[in-house]
Protein backbone atom coordinates (compact mmCIF):
# COMPACT_ATOMS: atom_id res chain seq x y z
CA UNK A 1 0.00 0.00 0.00
CA UNK A 2 1.40 3.74 -0.51
CA UNK A 3 0.45 6.78 1.24
CA UNK A 4 0.34 10.72 0.19
CA UNK A 5 -1.73 13.71 0.39
CA UNK A 6 -2.38 16.45 -2.00
CA UNK A 7 -3.91 20.15 -1.75
CA UNK A 8 -7.45 20.26 -3.49
CA UNK A 9 -8.09 23.80 -4.69
CA UNK A 10 -11.39 24.64 -4.21
CA UNK A 11 -14.20 27.62 -5.06
CA UNK A 12 -13.22 30.88 -3.14
CA UNK A 13 -16.20 31.29 -0.15
CA UNK A 14 -16.57 32.35 2.77
CA UNK A 15 -18.22 28.99 3.71
CA UNK A 16 -15.31 27.16 1.99
CA UNK A 17 -12.78 29.26 3.55
CA UNK A 18 -14.13 28.58 7.53
CA UNK A 19 -14.34 24.81 6.59
CA UNK A 20 -11.06 24.17 5.10
CA UNK A 21 -8.68 26.89 5.35
CA UNK A 22 -6.99 29.46 3.53
CA UNK A 23 -3.20 29.58 1.91
CA UNK A 24 -1.63 31.34 -0.51
CA UNK A 25 -0.39 29.85 -4.01
CA UNK A 26 2.76 30.24 -5.78
CA UNK A 27 2.01 34.20 -6.95
CA UNK A 28 0.89 35.03 -3.71
CA UNK A 29 -2.74 34.67 -4.39
CA UNK A 30 -4.82 33.83 -1.23
CA UNK A 31 -6.90 30.60 -2.13
CA UNK A 32 -9.06 28.04 -0.43
CA UNK A 33 -7.69 24.86 -0.07
CA UNK A 34 -8.33 21.36 1.22
CA UNK A 35 -5.85 18.66 2.29
CA UNK A 36 -6.86 14.96 1.18
CA UNK A 37 -4.90 11.84 2.21
CA UNK A 38 -5.38 8.90 0.75
CA UNK A 39 -4.51 4.63 1.30
CA UNK A 40 -3.68 3.08 -1.70
CA UNK A 41 -3.53 -0.45 -3.07
CA UNK A 42 -1.26 0.08 -5.47
CA UNK A 43 -0.86 -3.36 -7.26
CA UNK A 44 -4.20 -3.05 -7.50
CA UNK A 45 -4.70 0.65 -8.40
CA UNK A 46 -7.97 0.73 -5.91
CA UNK A 47 -8.21 3.63 -2.75
CA UNK A 48 -9.06 1.90 0.15
CA UNK A 49 -9.51 5.01 2.45
CA UNK A 50 -9.74 8.97 1.46
CA UNK A 51 -10.16 11.75 3.55
CA UNK A 52 -10.80 15.34 2.67
CA UNK A 53 -9.92 18.27 5.45
CA UNK A 54 -8.89 21.69 6.76
CA UNK A 55 -5.73 22.46 4.86
CA UNK A 56 -3.42 23.12 8.15
CA UNK A 57 -4.26 19.27 9.04
CA UNK A 58 -0.94 17.46 8.87
CA UNK A 59 0.01 15.04 7.01
CA UNK A 60 1.18 12.50 9.18
CA UNK A 61 -2.54 13.08 11.47
CA UNK A 62 -4.22 12.19 7.84
CA UNK A 63 -2.20 9.44 7.49
CA UNK A 64 -2.60 7.46 10.46
CA UNK A 65 -6.37 8.34 10.30
CA UNK A 66 -6.12 5.53 7.82
CA UNK A 67 -5.46 2.95 10.61
CA UNK A 68 -8.75 1.58 11.09
CA UNK A 69 -7.82 -0.25 7.59
CA UNK A 70 -4.08 -1.65 8.08
CA UNK A 71 -4.53 -4.80 8.34
CA UNK A 72 -1.85 -7.70 8.91
CA UNK A 73 0.78 -8.00 6.83
CA UNK A 74 0.60 -4.71 5.43
CA UNK A 75 3.33 -2.77 3.89
CA UNK A 76 2.79 0.70 3.96
CA UNK A 77 5.11 2.95 1.15
CA UNK A 78 5.24 6.81 2.29
CA UNK A 79 7.57 9.93 0.95
CA UNK A 80 9.45 12.06 2.52
CA UNK A 81 7.57 14.01 4.93
CA UNK A 82 6.22 11.76 6.87
CA UNK A 83 9.56 9.91 8.64
CA UNK A 84 8.96 10.75 12.67
CA UNK A 85 10.06 8.83 15.88
CA UNK A 86 6.13 8.66 16.72
CA UNK A 87 5.27 7.98 13.22
CA UNK A 88 7.30 5.06 13.04
CA UNK A 89 6.21 4.12 16.85
CA UNK A 90 2.33 3.50 15.76
CA UNK A 91 3.02 1.26 12.94
CA UNK A 92 5.69 -0.83 15.08
CA UNK A 93 2.78 -0.87 18.01
CA UNK A 94 0.07 -1.92 15.48
CA UNK A 95 2.20 -4.69 13.60
CA UNK A 96 2.52 -2.87 10.32
CA UNK A 97 5.67 -2.46 8.12
CA UNK A 98 6.75 0.48 6.38
CA UNK A 99 8.90 1.91 3.77
CA UNK A 100 9.78 5.67 3.77
CA UNK A 101 11.88 8.01 1.82
CA UNK A 102 14.56 10.27 3.80
CA UNK A 103 15.79 13.06 3.55
CA UNK A 104 19.88 13.13 3.23
CA UNK A 105 19.79 15.52 6.02
CA UNK A 106 17.00 13.80 8.18
CA UNK A 107 19.51 13.43 10.80
CA UNK A 108 22.72 12.28 12.25
CA UNK A 109 22.19 8.81 12.13
CA UNK A 110 21.82 9.26 8.15
CA UNK A 111 24.35 10.98 7.59
CA UNK A 112 26.67 8.92 9.02
CA UNK A 113 25.28 6.19 6.71
CA UNK A 114 26.15 8.02 4.11
CA UNK A 115 29.28 8.55 4.25
CA UNK A 116 30.00 4.52 5.56
CA UNK A 117 28.67 3.95 1.72
CA UNK A 118 27.23 1.07 3.41
CA UNK A 119 24.20 -0.65 1.05
CA UNK A 120 22.24 -1.51 4.29
CA UNK A 121 22.95 -0.91 8.18
CA UNK A 122 20.11 -1.58 10.98
CA UNK A 123 20.25 1.25 13.69
CA UNK A 124 18.59 2.01 17.23
CA UNK A 125 16.24 5.60 17.17
CA UNK A 126 15.67 7.70 20.02
CA UNK A 127 13.21 10.13 20.41
CA UNK A 128 14.39 13.35 20.46
CA UNK A 129 14.87 15.77 23.16
CA UNK A 130 12.97 18.08 22.76
CA UNK A 131 9.50 15.31 21.69
CA UNK A 132 6.38 15.48 24.30
CA UNK A 133 5.89 12.49 25.73
CA UNK A 134 3.12 13.80 27.94
CA UNK A 135 -0.05 10.67 27.12
CA UNK A 136 2.98 8.59 25.03
CA UNK A 137 3.38 4.93 26.34
CA UNK A 138 7.25 5.29 25.73
CA UNK A 139 9.90 7.66 26.80
CA UNK A 140 13.28 9.29 25.59
CA UNK A 141 14.86 5.62 26.65
CA UNK A 142 12.64 3.65 24.33
CA UNK A 143 14.55 2.86 21.04
CA UNK A 144 13.35 1.37 18.04
CA UNK A 145 14.92 -0.34 15.45
CA UNK A 146 15.07 0.69 11.69
CA UNK A 147 17.10 -0.38 8.68
CA UNK A 148 18.29 2.13 6.39
CA UNK A 149 18.61 1.03 2.44
CA UNK A 150 20.85 3.15 -0.04
CA UNK A 151 19.66 2.85 -3.67
CA UNK A 152 21.72 3.91 -6.10
CA UNK A 153 20.14 6.06 -9.07
CA UNK A 154 20.77 6.14 -12.59
CA UNK A 155 22.16 9.38 -12.61
CA UNK A 156 24.29 9.23 -10.14
CA UNK A 157 22.14 10.31 -6.99
CA UNK A 158 21.43 8.32 -4.62
CA UNK A 159 18.23 7.60 -2.13
CA UNK A 160 17.85 6.58 1.28
CA UNK A 161 15.01 4.29 2.65
CA UNK A 162 14.06 3.49 5.92
CA UNK A 163 11.99 0.65 6.75
CA UNK A 164 10.85 -1.84 9.58
CA UNK A 165 11.76 -4.80 7.50
CA UNK A 166 14.92 -5.86 9.27
CA UNK A 167 15.47 -9.52 7.55
CA UNK A 168 18.26 -8.58 5.03
CA UNK A 169 18.15 -12.60 4.24
CA UNK A 170 14.16 -12.17 3.29
CA UNK A 171 14.47 -9.09 2.41
CA UNK A 172 18.01 -8.23 0.57
CA UNK A 173 18.54 -4.46 -0.34
CA UNK A 174 18.43 -4.54 -3.81
CA UNK A 175 14.50 -5.74 -3.90
CA UNK A 176 14.11 -1.81 -2.18
CA UNK A 177 14.66 0.62 -5.29
CA UNK A 178 11.68 -1.64 -7.35
CA UNK A 179 10.12 -1.91 -3.99
CA UNK A 180 10.34 1.70 -3.46
CA UNK A 181 8.95 2.74 -7.29
CA UNK A 182 5.76 1.01 -6.44
CA UNK A 183 4.28 4.00 -5.07
CA UNK A 184 4.72 5.99 -8.18
CA UNK A 185 1.08 4.27 -8.77
CA UNK A 186 -0.36 6.94 -5.95
CA UNK A 187 1.52 10.17 -7.71
CA UNK A 188 -0.51 8.25 -10.76
CA UNK A 189 -3.60 8.22 -9.18
CA UNK A 190 -3.54 11.95 -8.05
CA UNK A 191 -2.79 12.58 -11.68
CA UNK A 192 -5.63 10.91 -12.90
CA UNK A 193 -7.92 12.58 -10.05
CA UNK A 194 -7.00 16.40 -10.86
CA UNK A 195 -6.13 16.33 -14.46
CA UNK A 196 -8.74 13.08 -16.03
CA UNK A 197 -11.41 13.45 -13.45
CA UNK A 198 -11.37 17.27 -13.20
CA UNK A 199 -11.80 16.73 -9.56
CA UNK A 200 -11.09 20.43 -8.45
CA UNK A 201 -13.99 21.99 -10.73
CA UNK A 202 -16.46 21.34 -8.61
CA UNK A 203 -20.19 21.38 -9.34
CA UNK A 204 -21.24 23.40 -5.98
CA UNK A 205 -20.03 25.84 -3.67
CA UNK A 206 -21.03 24.27 -0.51
CA UNK A 207 -18.95 21.39 1.98
CA UNK A 208 -21.80 18.96 1.24
CA UNK A 209 -21.35 19.64 -2.58
CA UNK A 210 -17.44 19.59 -2.20
CA UNK A 211 -17.29 16.37 -0.38
CA UNK A 212 -19.84 14.48 -2.53
CA UNK A 213 -17.62 15.28 -5.82
CA UNK A 214 -14.31 14.54 -3.93
CA UNK A 215 -15.51 11.16 -2.97
CA UNK A 216 -17.55 10.73 -6.10
CA UNK A 217 -13.99 10.55 -7.90
CA UNK A 218 -12.63 8.73 -5.76
CA UNK A 219 -15.12 6.04 -6.30
CA UNK A 220 -14.90 6.24 -10.31
CA UNK A 221 -11.59 5.94 -10.34
CA UNK A 222 -11.77 2.81 -8.07
CA UNK A 223 -14.54 1.34 -10.46
CA UNK A 224 -12.70 2.21 -13.58
CA UNK A 225 -9.21 0.01 -12.02
CA UNK A 226 -11.61 -2.73 -11.51
CA UNK A 227 -13.13 -3.16 -14.71
CA UNK A 228 -9.48 -2.43 -15.76
CA UNK A 229 -8.11 -5.34 -13.70
CA UNK A 230 -11.01 -7.52 -14.83
CA UNK A 231 -9.72 -7.61 -18.16
CA UNK A 232 -5.94 -8.84 -17.54
CA UNK A 233 -6.25 -11.69 -19.27
CA UNK A 234 -8.14 -10.63 -22.29
CA UNK A 235 -5.34 -7.93 -22.93
CA UNK A 236 -2.90 -10.87 -22.27
CA UNK A 237 -4.29 -12.81 -25.78
CA UNK A 238 -4.54 -9.39 -27.79
CA UNK A 239 -0.75 -8.66 -26.83
CA UNK A 240 0.26 -12.13 -28.22
CA UNK A 241 -0.14 -10.47 -31.94
CA UNK A 242 1.15 -6.93 -31.54
CA UNK A 243 4.88 -5.68 -31.63
CA UNK A 244 3.78 -3.79 -28.68
CA UNK A 245 2.12 -4.22 -25.57
CA UNK A 246 -1.16 -2.45 -25.05
CA UNK A 247 -2.87 -0.96 -22.23
CA UNK A 248 -6.30 0.47 -21.64
CA UNK A 249 -6.86 4.57 -22.41
CA UNK A 250 -7.36 5.50 -19.02
CA UNK A 251 -8.76 8.98 -20.37
CA UNK A 252 -11.23 7.22 -22.68
CA UNK A 253 -12.09 4.39 -20.67
CA UNK A 254 -13.17 7.21 -17.72
CA UNK A 255 -15.41 8.83 -20.45
CA UNK A 256 -17.21 5.47 -21.28
CA UNK A 257 -17.77 5.02 -17.38
CA UNK A 258 -19.13 8.53 -16.90
CA UNK A 259 -21.97 8.09 -19.28
CA UNK A 260 -22.84 4.95 -17.63
CA UNK A 261 -22.82 5.42 -14.32
CA UNK A 262 -26.02 5.88 -13.31
CA UNK A 263 -26.93 2.69 -15.43
CA UNK A 264 -24.98 0.61 -13.06
CA UNK A 265 -26.02 2.64 -10.02
CA UNK A 266 -29.35 2.34 -10.20
CA UNK A 267 -29.91 -0.88 -12.28
CA UNK A 268 -31.52 0.90 -14.89
CA UNK A 269 -30.14 -2.28 -17.69
CA UNK A 270 -28.83 -5.36 -16.65
CA UNK A 271 -25.67 -4.94 -15.20
CA UNK A 272 -23.80 -7.65 -16.68
CA UNK A 273 -24.94 -5.94 -20.17
CA UNK A 274 -23.50 -2.80 -18.72
CA UNK A 275 -20.34 -4.31 -17.50
CA UNK A 276 -19.79 -6.14 -20.45
CA UNK A 277 -20.45 -3.15 -22.99
CA UNK A 278 -17.90 -0.72 -20.99
CA UNK A 279 -15.81 -3.76 -20.79
CA UNK A 280 -15.42 -4.08 -25.00
CA UNK A 281 -15.39 0.04 -25.25
CA UNK A 282 -12.51 -0.33 -23.10
CA UNK A 283 -10.84 -3.21 -24.93
CA UNK A 284 -11.34 -1.59 -28.52
CA UNK A 285 -9.86 2.01 -27.36
CA UNK A 286 -6.03 0.70 -25.97
CA UNK A 287 -3.00 2.53 -26.42
CA UNK A 288 0.87 1.23 -26.67
CA UNK A 289 2.82 1.03 -23.51
CA UNK A 290 6.38 2.55 -24.84
CA UNK A 291 8.75 1.91 -22.11
CA UNK A 292 12.14 3.96 -21.05
CA UNK A 293 10.24 7.40 -21.88
CA UNK A 294 11.65 9.91 -19.28
CA UNK A 295 10.52 13.33 -19.56
CA UNK A 296 12.18 16.06 -18.23
CA UNK A 297 9.92 17.98 -15.65
CA UNK A 298 9.97 21.70 -15.63
CA UNK A 299 9.39 22.56 -12.38
CA UNK A 300 8.42 26.37 -12.78
CA UNK A 301 6.40 25.99 -15.95
CA UNK A 302 2.95 26.67 -14.79
CA UNK A 303 4.50 29.21 -11.69
CA UNK A 304 3.18 32.16 -12.83
CA UNK A 305 -0.66 31.09 -13.71
CA UNK A 306 -3.11 32.50 -11.96
CA UNK A 307 -6.38 30.27 -11.84
CA UNK A 308 -10.26 31.97 -11.07
CA UNK A 309 -11.30 32.66 -7.51
CA UNK A 310 -14.47 30.89 -8.02
CA UNK A 311 -13.80 27.94 -10.72
CA UNK A 312 -16.77 27.58 -13.30
CA UNK A 313 -18.46 23.82 -14.27
CA UNK A 314 -15.96 22.46 -16.79
CA UNK A 315 -16.04 19.28 -16.04
CA UNK A 316 -15.05 17.18 -19.52
CA UNK A 317 -18.53 16.02 -21.76
CA UNK A 318 -17.00 13.30 -23.22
Amino acid sequence: LAVDGSKITLPFTEELKICFGESKNQTNTSIVQARSSVLYDVLNGLVLDSVLENIKTGERELALSHKSHWKENDLIIYDRGYPSYDFKYEHIKSGIDYLIRVQKNHSKIVSSFILSEKRTLIVDVFPQEKHIFEGKDYDKTTSIKVRLVRVDLPGGEIEILMTSLLDSQIYPSNIFKELYFLRWGIETFYDELKNKLKVEYFTGYSKMSIEQDFFCAVFISNLQSIIVNDLEEELKVKNQNTKLDYKINTNLSYGFLKNRILELLFKEAPLEEVFKELENLFLQNTIPIRLNRNNKREAGKYRTRVRPLVLKNQKDAI
